[in-house]
């Protein structure tokens, strides 16, 4: 990030489906539900949610620019849109963030992005929300980053960036494919090359019998927007990718956080979302260095 420049991210819940946002064309007219800001440096981003017990549950990465490794913290909402409790559940000694989270065979999963650590790591739920361990069964050998798994035409399909340049990193879409989670997967290639949306950025979700996953647009700035692309041919083995819809932001989050959106995930009947606001100031720069010279 260009000295004076620090993104902020401020994570929001739009009180529809993603199908329902999708049909529209748009997020706006809906009631929307900002999540807390958690203070000075720090930041939530990259939100996934699951109901559980009547109770929203929205796993996200918490950053802090004092000390830049992301971390995995769970909100939890009562039906009225009521935060009732914050927590950290997952730390890593790697950067943590986009932890997809979903269910399966009565299991609950999460796949955070973790290309620091050199893999991708699967976790299950020992006592949810607060209590994850890895599944060592996994066998994915990419070090995926914002990797999207979704069950698909009586296979599993896994939407995914590599750990390449930066240029790849914010525009290449890969696709690989396993007859169960935890593989064997096999890597079908390289699907599309486009910094105008390719690299995953939330929940792949048919509406009306097709397949839409929303990607993040990083053109002009990294996760500057949403374009949904749509995914063809998983039925025959033979996927087929077609950009489609670009999405904006709610335009009442745009009013504070004009300058990004890169997550957009269904969690039932709400949807949850991320928007940016670039701050100007020297603060992550500078403790870059302090940390470097042992100051702080």
């Amino acid at each position: 990030m260009p000295f004076l420049r620090t993104d902020h991210w401020r994570c929001a819940i739009i009180h529809a489906p993603l199908a329902d946002l999708i049909r529209a064309g748009s997020l706006n007219g809906f009631e929307v539900t900002t999540l807390p800001d958690i203070g000075d440096h720090r930041f939530l981003a990259d939100p996934f949610g699951l109901w559980r017990d009547g109770k929203l549950h929205v796993f996200a990465e918490a950053f802090d620019y004092r000390a830049p490794k992301g971390t995995i913290d769970v909100l939890v909402y009562d039906r009225t849109g009521k935060l009732i409790q914050q927590q950290p559940v997952l730390r890593e000694d790697w950067h943590l963030s986009y932890p997809y989270v979903f269910e399966r065979g009565g299991e609950t999963y999460m796949l955070p992005e973790a290309s620091a650590s050199g893999r991708l790591t699967l976790y299950r739920a020992k006592a949810f929300p607060s209590e994850w361990e890895k599944v060592e069964a996994f066998d994915f050998r990419e070090a995926a980053i914002d990797a999207t798994p979704f069950h698909y035409a009586e296979r599993w399909w896994m939407f995914w960036t590599p750990a390449g340049t930066r240029d790849e990193r914010q525009s290449a879409l890969h696709i690989s494919v396993a007859d169960s989670l935890t593989g064997p997967w096999t890597h079908l290639g390289l699907f599309l090359s486009d910094r105008a949306g390719a690299r995953p950025g939330g929940t792949p979700v048919v509406v009306d019998g097709e397949l839409f996953l929303p990607t993040q647009d990083c053109r002009d700035t990294y996760g500057q927007g949403i374009r949904l692309l749509k995914i063809e041919g998983l039925e025959r083995g033979l996927p087929k990718v077609t950009p489609s819809d670009v999405l904006d932001a709610p335009a009442v989050l745009r009013r504070r956080f004009p300058d990004g959106f890169h997550t957009l995930s269904a969690a039932g009947q709400v949807t949850l979302v991320d928007v940016k606001r670039v701050g100007i100031g020297p603060r992550r720069d500078l403790m870059n260095v302090k940390r470097r010279l042992g100051l702080g």
